[in-house]
């Protein structure tokens, strides 16, 4: 299926959760927060939330420094 991170359109496969996607991706989940549809997806939701055709993610990575 097509979706669209970060501003780039992506094939990937079918069936897969958020969670999964950072898998399929290899991204460390730790340090990430994930925008879905213009929406913030709370970490407790990245299990059971299906991706689905023509999502819209925005995937940060959260860099600590001083």
């Amino acid at each position: 299926m097509k979706i669209t991170i970060n501003g780039e359109l992506r094939e990937i496969p079918d069936g897969l959760s958020v969670e999964a996607l950072l898998q399929h991706l290899e991204m460390t989940a730790e340090r990430v927060a994930i925008e879905r549809n213009l929406d913030i997806l709370p970490r407790a939701k990245w299990q059971e939330t299906a991706v689905q055709p023509d999502d819209h993610f925005e995937i940060v990575h959260l860099v600590g420094g001083g």
